[in-house]
């Protein structure tokens, strides 16, 4: 359940055909640069504006005053960037999505109707549809001794060959508030984070990770 077509429903993102050509999540992250700039070309410049170099988003799109969007960057119907956002680049936020006060992306692939409302770091992630970050919650994504990150499966290792890489949830994931997503973090779909969680490999779908480390199936 850690591929591509496992966690994610393809057809809520812009990126669909693209993430479509890769296996495991974490191989599109080094591609996430050039996708958006060849996405660019293809927008509908009725629907679409550029409201900084290579930052283009949607006509219906609310930005903040105080917020900061550097490119390149897609930004989709309906989403609300609130104060204090900071969007460095590379950043493809889908359809009717939040991106709150103070919240950071970097890199990222985020599904449409995803929310990151509060104090989030999202770097080097992809986000599935539905997604929620509770407040103060982040993604890690680079290890303490900058070795490669390898996802964790139980006893079986996926080397990434990346030194950065945040976490992968899958659709309708629930993170909780203040909590940590070590690199290379997996979260299966529908699944849940108990808030202040250190969490690190591969949670399954419909599961919930406690703070102590213990995993139980939703029922």
């Amino acid at each position: 359940m850690l591929k591509i077509n496992e966690l994610f429903d393809l057809s809520h993102s812009m990126a669909g055909e693209f993430l479509a050509g890769f296996t495991w999540p974490w191989e599109a992250l080094p591609h996430i640069k050039e996708e958006i700039l060849r996405l660019i070309g293809t927008l509908p410049k009725d629907e679409y504006h550029e409201a900084a170099p290579q930052v283009w988003v949607h006509n219906t799109v609310t930005i903040a005053p105080t917020a900061s969007l550097a490119g390149p960057a897609i930004i989709g119907a309906n989403t609300e960037i609130r104060p204090g956002a900071f969007i460095r680049g590379s950043a493809l936020v889908g359809a009717d999505c939040v991106v709150g006060n103070s919240v950071e992306l970097k890199n990222v692939i985020i599904f449409d109707h995803v929310q990151v409302p509060h104090y989030n770091y999202v770097g080097d992630s992809i986000l599935g549809y539905g997604a929620h970050m509770g407040a103060g919650a982040v993604t890690s994504n680079i290890k303490s001794d900058r070795t490669n990150v390898v996802v964790r499966d139980g006893q079986e290792r996926f080397e990434t060959g990346l030194r950065k890489m945040g976490a992968m949830l899958g659709d309708h994931v629930e993170v909780g508030c203040n909590s940590v997503l070590n690199p290379g973090t997996v979260i299966g779909p529908g699944s849940r984070v108990y808030p202040l969680s250190s969490v690190r490999g591969y949670i399954p779908p419909k599961h919930i990770y406690k703070n102590n480390g213990e995993i139980a199936e939703i029922r």
